[in-house]
């Protein structure tokens, strides 16, 4: 019982009908986080690229699949070792611009995990 996402605009995305202006992690369990974009920024000076340490945040234990919603135009994208630590967890990961990547969530079945960046 995955929540709904019903729209995206710049700075904003709407599920299950509540608007909210912050990027988020949607866990196995369907609870909506907001995203701790701080891990990657910390280290990269951007959250356009996405740390180790925030890959470690985002993943739930038994998730198959990851799908990013990568910013309005797209710009998210994973490290080198963000990218490895998926691969070794078994979880496929898929990015998508934003608008895109929602309908590849509200169309998606399965064990799957997903984190949606609102801006650029």
């Amino acid at each position: 019982m995955q929540p709904h996402i019903q729209n995206t605009e710049f700075g904003s995305i709407t599920i299950d009908k509540e608007e909210l202006d912050h990027d988020i992690v949607i866990r196995l369990s369907g609870k909506v986080k907001k995203r701790k974009k701080k891990l990657s920024k910390e280290q990269y000076g951007t959250s356009h690229t996405v740390s180790l340490a925030e890959a470690e945040h985002i993943f739930d234990d038994g998730a198959e699949r990851l799908i990013i919603g990568s910013g309005q135009y797209g710009n998210v994208k994973l490290s080198e070792e963000a990218e490895h630590y998926f691969k070794e967890k078994g979880c496929s990961v898929e990015l998508h611009p934003t608008p895109e990547a929602i309908q590849v969530w509200n169309g998606a079945e399965g064990k799957i995990i997903a984190m949606f960046h609102v801006t650029c």
